[in-house]
């Protein structure tokens, strides 16, 4: 979370795809955010537990644990269980939108989510005027 060290707001970014992190930790450092990141959804469920962050964003389809399985488990945590999360998936479809929904997503995009879009988003859900 943040802290008075430092406080732009810390973003966990949980994807499978190298290139997809680097976009997203591009995009929300040049709007002032720290960004994190994992790998899968079991990396992004012990980096969550070890250190708590002001947003989570994750992806749906990846090895080991996906997406809404991984938001499902951290929302069963105390300490997790109000961390606002955005689901950014290849999946278009109505049903995958109330699926991350109902896994415990404040929040879902389709790939490619347009930089200005997302960190709209980030601001909004972390209550951060973003960069001036």
């Amino acid at each position: 979370m943040t802290d008075r060290a430092n406080p732009k707001p810390r973003v966990l970014v949980v994807d499978d795809a190298v290139t997809v992190r680097a976009y997203t930790r591009q995009v929300l450092e040049a709007d002032g955010f720290r960004v994190d990141e994992a790998v899968n959804g079991i990396d992004g469920l012990e980096h969550a537990l070890a250190s708590t962050p002001d947003l989570l964003i994750v992806d749906i389809n990846m090895q080991k644990m996906d997406g809404y399985t991984m938001l499902r488990r951290l929302r069963q945590e105390q300490t997790l269980r109000d961390v606002p999360a955005i689901m950014i998936s290849t999946e278009s479809k109505a049903s995958d939108r109330e699926k991350a929904l109902l896994a415990g997503a404040n929040w879902y995009f389709v790939k490619p989510v347009r930089p200005a879009d997302l960190t709209a988003a980030a601001r909004l859900l972390t209550g951060c005027e973003g960069r001036s």
